[in-house]
């Protein structure tokens, strides 16, 4: 246990039985009264941002969260299956925790896990990743207007928009946070 006055931004704490990273924390000392905390919580499982107010001898639980880079495997049922790079021990870590880049990991791919007594609380996917283009429309001749776009299928089975240019067979880059193209890659 911690007192208020010892938290941090980044932090990650249990409040209120829920575990939840500090995104800010400010020190205020009105005219009246006692010093207090006011710190804005983000909720790790639900993403929800929490506002408390804290008393400077109030006590908090600050957990001690572990981060390794982890190669993912294969994909089993809600779970993807992940290796630690040293050990070498597999662990099976939910789908969920990688929110919407869960789509574009590929077997073989780092991964980084955040573990809290040996449970999985975060994970996250490397902010880009090269994918080949299984499938697309051959572009138009003349066609060339400013920023056209089309669809095209990876090889993870997701379709994307992306350039003109870009052919069946080419390998492009894709920002797996937003879901878009950001370069073809030689």
């Amino acid at each position: 246990m911690a007192k208020a006055s010892e938290i941090k931004s980044g932090n990650i704490l249990r409040f209120n039985g829920e575990l939840v990273t500090v995104a800010e924390i400010l020190h205020r000392t009105p005219g009246k009264g006692g010093a207090f905390y006011l710190g804005k919580f983000r909720n790790i499982k639900t993403g929800k941002i929490v506002e408390a107010r804290l008393g400077t001898d109030e006590q908090v639980e600050i957990c001690r969260v572990e981060s390794n880079d982890y190669q993912y495997l294969y994909e089993e049922g809600d779970y993807f299956v992940v290796m630690d790079n040293v050990t070498f021990d597999q662990f099976n870590i939910p789908k969920s925790l990688f929110g919407p880049a869960a789509k574009f990991i590929k077997e073989g791919m780092n991964v980084i896990v955040s573990l809290e007594s040996g449970e999985p609380i975060m994970a996250q996917a490397p902010n880009s990743v090269e994918l080949e283009i299984t499938y697309t429309e051959p572009a138009v001749k003349g066609d060339t207007s400013s920023g056209a776009q089309k669809y095209a299928t990876t090889e993870t089975g997701i379709e994307i928009k992306v350039p003109l240019f870009v052919n069946q067979g080419d390998k492009i880059k894709v920002d797996t946070r937003t879901g878009e193209y950001i370069e073809r890659v030689k």
